[in-house]
């Protein structure tokens, strides 16, 4: 940075290392009890005085606020972090935008182009497409670096790879980066195929199982704790970390954290029902019920009775079987997964008329992160026998996680 700020150390404990927050930034979310890296302003602002700002934002990067009271009469639920810092004239320069868009109106995949936005007139580039990782011109002039996307824990879930490149570029441009923490709805359990290096994607680019337990703010101090990043290289991170959190409490995400994650049960079920993206089931895009069912014209009918036509919407310009009846099941009230489910996509493969149709065994090898999940379902192995064989992995990545976590 050009000129000297206060800074702030890793936290490797929130319960050794307390930190007290005015009550003003308590945030009006069901889970009041627990307070984002955003909403604790009085630790991030004095880090930004005097800096020119770049933010890694989407629709889901706030500042919520406080209950309505008679004293504060507000309606307001929340402000962009964005918009905020701009009214605190804080030198915000420009804004990086992951998959979705910095407003978070882009399909799944569909290209984000560099643009401006329209309330800010602040100009936003695009880290999805051809540009993943910020190029050293789209730098220049910053001091630091901030990083605040609500994420879902799920290894295909692009924002981890995104930060991955961020800390890349920031730690070849020297840099620093502020990770302002948000809660995991899926950080109560770690389960999944690990991922194997030679198949390493924008889908999953670290040898890490399909739900890793962790926070956007422990993950990136993994991301650097292990080495991840190109040439060994290691970022200038600061992480604030969240309050009164604990994983094993269920956190409901207020924001959509994308356009086919609508709800909490969506999120639940992503890191299993995720699997049908790298085979030729619709998994609910083209409905309202994204992540909530899954269907297919080549499903057997006298099994799967539950039918329903995908159509073009807000999350899916092209829906797999776009206005063609699918067969499948609607899992909208299914009870919450502790665990990874392999159950249906296991009975979508056995009961499918036609299972040639069925994988696309590159893209699903790059979801799963492995050739052999594919393997073992089409040789008919059960879900106890498959789970058994990721164990190891599991294991040997619970011991190396353990050093990164933050929270109980």
């Amino acid at each position: 940075m050009k000129s000297k700020e206060p800074t702030l150390g890793l936290t490797k404990k929130v319960n050794q290392n307390p930190i007290v927050v005015a009550t003003e930034n308590k945030q009006n979310i069901d889970n009041e009890n627990v307070i984002t890296g955003a909403n604790q302003t009085s630790l991030f602002l004095p880090l930004l005085k005097n800096q020119k700002i770049g933010v890694v934002a989407n629709q889901t990067s706030v500042i919520f606020k406080r209950k309505k009271t008679k004293t504060s009469p507000t309606t307001e639920k929340y402000t962009h972090l964005v918009d905020s810092l701009l009214s605190l004239q804080m030198q915000v320069i420009r804004v990086f935008a992951p998959e979705h868009g910095f407003r978070g109106t882009a399909d799944a995949g569909e290209t984000v182009k560099d643009g401006t936005d329209k309330k800010t007139g602040l100009p936003v580039i695009s880290l999805y497409g051809k540009n993943k990782k910020p190029a050293k011109s789209q730098l220049e002039g910053l001091d630091m670096l901030i990083f605040d996307i609500q994420d879902v824990g799920v290894r295909f879930y692009t924002y981890i790879s995104t930060l991955h490149y961020v800390m890349e570029a920031c730690a070849e441009n020297n840099i620093p980066l502020l990770v302002l923490d948000r809660p995991n709805p899926n950080g109560f359990y770690v389960d999944g195929p690990a991922l194997k290096k030679e198949h390493s994607s924008f889908l999953g680019m670290h040898p890490i199982p399909l739900v890793h337990g962790m926070t956007i703010g422990e993950y990136a101090q993994m991301i650097n704790g292990e080495g991840w990043l190109l040439n060994g290289l290691s970022c200038e991170l600061k992480v604030i970390p969240l309050q009164n959190y604990n994983r094993k409490e269920t956190y409901h995400v207020p924001i959509n954290p994308s356009p086919n994650l609508p709800n909490d049960t969506a999120i639940n079920l992503y890191p299993s029902l995720g699997l049908f993206e790298g085979t030729h089931i619709n998994a609910g895009r083209g409905t309202n019920e994204q992540f909530q069912r899954f269907g297919a014209p080549f499903l057997n009918p006298e099994i799967f009775s539950f039918t329903y036509t995908p159509a073009p919407n807000k999350g899916a310009k092209k829906p797999k079987h776009n206005n063609v009846l699918c067969y499948g099941k609607d899992l909208s009230k299914a009870k919450k997964l502790t665990q990874v489910s392999l159950k249906w996509l296991i009975e979508a493969y056995n009961e499918s008329l036609d299972k040639s149709k069925f994988f696309k065994t590159k893209s699903f090898t790059l979801h799963a992160g492995t050739p052999l999940l594919q393997k073992q379902i089409e040789n008919g192995l059960d879900e106890k026998s498959i789970k058994k064989s990721w164990q190891n992995d599991l294991k040997k990545f619970k011991k190396v996680r353990e050093k990164y976590l933050l929270y109980p």
